[in-house]
C-alpha cells in the first residue's frame, strides 16, 4: 500500500481481492492444506486472468510434494487424494470463466481471446514494452524516464533473484515469476503494468526480512 500505485487498492480494481486470494491459497499450499488451496486458487482464477499463476504454483508444489514423498516413504491414500483434489479444483475458476465468456460471445473457448484482443491485451514476450522504453530515448526530455524504467525493471529482477537466493518456497517463486512475466511481457497499455505487478507480493519479502533484521539489531 505504500507504493505509489497502491492507490488502486482503494479503487474499483480487482488486484486487492486477487492478491488476498492468491496469498491465502499459497499459504494453504505451504501448510499442506491442498483442498483449501485449490478452492482459493479457483476463486483467484475467477477474479483475474493472472490466476493462472496461482494454479501453476499449486501444481508445481503438488508435483514436487508427490515426488518428495514418494522418494522418502510410500504415500498414504488420504494425503494423496487431498493433494490431487486440490490440483483438480485449482484451474476450475479460470477455465469456467473462459467458457462463460465464450458462451456469452457465441464464439466458444476462443471468445475470451477475442475480448482480450479488443482491449489490445496479449503476450508478445515484452516486445511492446521494449519499444515503449526505446521510444523514450528518441529525445532528451523523455530520456530520463527511459532510464528510470530500465532501473525499475532491473530492480524487479534483482528482487526476484534475491528471493531465489534466500530460498523462498518453490510455490512462491513460481507464482511471482509468472506474475512478473505476464506483467512485463504483455502487450497491454503501459500504464497498467505497475498495477499488474502489485500481486507479486513475494518480491517484498526480502525487504520485509531486511527490516526485521534491522529492528532486531
Amino acid at each position: 500500500a505504500v507504493l505509489p500505485v497502491g492507490v488502486v487498492q482503494s479503487m474499483a480494481y480487482s488486484e486487492s481481492l486477487f492478491t488476498a486470494l492468491a496469498a491465502w491459497s499459497l499459504y494453504a499450499v505451504l501448510t499442506g492444506r491442498w483442498v483449501t488451496a485449490g478452492l482459493l486458487a479457483a476463486f483467484a482464477g475467477l477474479t483475474r486472468p493472472v490466476g493462472a499463476a496461482v494454479v501453476a504454483a499449486l501444481w508445481v508444489a503438488a508435483i514436487a510434494s508427490f515426488v518428495r514423498d514418494r522418494s522418502a516413504h510410500p504415500a498414504h491414500g488420504a494425503p494423496v487424494l487431498r493433494r490431487a483434489l486440490g490440483m483438480l479444483l485449482a484451474p476450475l475458476g479460470a477455465a469456467g470463466y473462459v467458457l462463460w465468456v465464450g458462451h456469452r460471445t457465441g464464439k466458444g473457448p476462443l471468445g475470451y481471446l477475442d475480448v482480450q484482443a479488443g482491449w489490445r491485451n496479449g503476450f508478445d514476450g515484452g516486445y511492446a514494452f521494449a519499444r515503449f522504453v526505446g521510444d523514450k530515448f528518441t529525445s532528451f526530455p523523455s530520456a530520463p524516464a527511459g532510464v528510470a524504467l530500465i532501473v525499475g525493471v532491473a530492480l524487479i529482477i534483482w528482487l526476484y533473484v534475491t528471493c531465489v537466493r534466500q530460498g523462498q518456497p518453490l510455490a512462491l517463486l513460481v507464482y511471482a515469476g509468472i506474475v512478473i512475466a505476464l506483467a512485463l511481457c504483455a502487450s497491454s497499455y503501459f500504464g497498467s503494468k505497475p498495477r499488474l505487478l502489485l500481486p507479486a507480493f513475494p518480491l517484498l519479502l526480502p525487504l520485509a526480512l531486511a527490516l526485521a533484521r534491522l529492528r532486531a539489531s
